[in-house]
């Protein structure tokens, strides 16, 4: 039976690529109960707020109940995974249930997660335990709240049933939004395949969904290439400059769009490390933080590939060589969007205001040298970059206190204070530039230790409150809120030394 509760879907995955997806039906589940329910996405997705926020929407959410006009799928993509290609993944445990056009015009996807077997499920059974949608919640809300693009998540529904992993956990289903599902694995599929005519069909979709002025343009699908690079070197840049680690950095989890996807084995970094990995399955530090960089470009050349035979299109004689050549620029110029859009976060966590006043190599050399001291002191990078807007008021001792000796970062601070003399002829002991600061370098984000115990209480104890609390916490991550201060403290050295987290399936 539909749900009474109105969702105004305007389909256009099924509607404009048939033979893209199966057909399917989300299982249904024996106790459904809403654990999490996103009252500010919803109305923002012009939802009834209000309707689904009880048994109605727990129906829903879990999937028992289909909304009218809603149309189940699973979208069939393939993969790179840990650098081997697997030609078939596809949704194993996903739904796309259709799309709305939001309050603001943009279209929006949502999809389960963890709504049971599909055709692409490979084994698995398709669910999901209330622990890791858990985590999807406060990682994608807390990497909202710090303004870089991601999915969200809509909703947690408790299923009554037993999820089997290393034991028995309690299963739930995950809402999950965003600007579209469509990822380089994607392409790759079709691709694999040599299904030209189906590649341009997806090609021609991405474009008219994500870039619509490039529709009908003749150098398309070049273009394509990079604005997803472009938008792509933006959005690591931003993960960087937080210590945000994703964990499976695979072609399947690299979005079109530009937004953050798939929060399984994904942790923020403490003590500044580039070689930190907090994934339990990459045993040779593949997405390292320090690698994410370079993986986005290995990533964006897989794109490439399965491009090449429409860029080829568009070139005309000799075709092939042409293609590559400037699918091969793209590739070569991410380096440089990547850096400057690296720069630009860092000059603005510096406190530096203009990059006209300052040497790009040297203020990059600035930057670099701050991590190195973080890294040969093993400091908090969130703390460290926190601290140093006391300092730009004139308090240097919280920074000082984060090292063993107080006079270690003394050289890099005379460089630092130097340069921002030099951007405005005064010492950087002032609120302008400490308030600057504060808007950009986070005092809270989801410290692992935190985000475990909220986790724990949920799973073992039925216990809702922590996750709530850190979640409130999460919201507002620039801000030093009484009451805050245990998600601002950095977990026991030796907890972070043997911190791991897994990817729920």
């Amino acid at each position: 039976m539909p749900a009474p509760v109105t969702f105004r879907f305007d389909n256009s995955y099924a509607r404009e690529l048939p033979g893209f997806y199966v057909r399917w039906q989300p299982a249904a589940v024996p106790s459904p109960q809403l654990l999490f329910f996103n009252r500010e996405l919803a109305d923002e997705l012009g939802l009834d707020a209000a309707a689904l926020d009880g048994p109605e929407g727990a129906a829903v959410f879990a999937g028992n109940t289909v909304p009218e006009g809603a149309e189940p799928l699973a979208q069939a993509y393939a993969g790179h995974q840990f650098g081997g290609f697997s030609p078939q993944l596809g949704d194993g445990r996903a739904l796309l249930l259709g799309e709305v056009i939001d309050r603001q015009g943009r279209r929006r996807d949502i999809a389960f997660k963890g709504s049971g077997r599909t055709p692409f499920s490979r084994g698995g059974d398709g669910k999901a335990a209330i622990g890791p949608m858990l985590r999807e919640v406060l990682i994608g809300e807390a990497m909202h709240a710090l303004g870089i693009p991601t999915t969200r998540a809509l909703a947690v529904a408790a299923t009554g049933e037993a999820v089997y992993r290393e034991r028995p956990l309690p299963g739930a289903v995950l809402t999950r939004v965003a600007a579209s599902h469509l990822r380089v694995g994607t392409f790759q599929f079709f691709a694999a395949r040599n299904d030209l005519e189906r590649l341009r069909q997806l090609a021609d979709y991405a474009i008219a969904r994500h870039d619509p002025d490039l529709a009908g343009t003749p150098d398309r699908y070049l273009a394509l290439l990079r604005r997803v690079a472009e938008r792509q070197a933006a959005l690591i840049a931003q993960w960087m400059n937080v210590g945000f680690i994703h964990g499976v950095m695979n072609t399947d989890n690299m979005t079109i769009s530009g937004e953050t996807i798939d929060y399984g084995p994904c942790a923020f970094m403490e003590a500044f490390d580039p070689q930190a990995v907090f994934s339990s399955i990459d045993h040779g530090g593949r997405y390292a933080w320090g690698n994410q960089p370079l993986i986005a470009r290995w990533n964006l050349a897989r794109l490439a590939e399965t491009l090449l035979p429409l860029i080829a299109e568009d070139d005309g004689e000799p075709a092939a060589a042409r293609a590559v050549a400037h699918a091969t620029e793209v590739i070569d110029a991410y380096p440089a969007w990547y850096a400057a859009a690296l720069l630009e976060g860092q000059r603005a966590k510096l406190g530096l205001a203009s990059a006209a006043t300052g040497d790009e190599e040297a203020d990059r050399a600035l930057a670099e040298d701050w991590l190195k001291l973080l890294h040969g002191h093993g400091i908090d990078f969130t703390l460290a970059w926190r601290r140093l807007a006391d300092a730009a008021e004139g308090n240097e001792q919280p920074l000082r206190a984060l090292f063993d000796a107080p006079q270690d970062p003394d050289a890099w601070l005379a460089r630092w204070r130097a340069r921002c003399e030099a951007e405005d002829g005064a010492s950087p002991a002032g609120g302008e530039r400490a308030a600057r600061m504060r808007r950009v370098n986070p005092w809270v984000i989801p410290r692992n230790h935190r985000v475990e115990e909220a986790l724990a209480a949920a799973t073992e104890d039925e216990d809702l409150e922590p996750f709530e609390r850190l979640l409130a916490a999460l919201r507002r991550p620039w801000e030093e809120v009484p009451g805050h201060e245990r998600y601002a403290e950095p977990a026991p050295a030796a907890l972070t030394a043997g911190y791991q987290t897994f990817c729920g399936t």
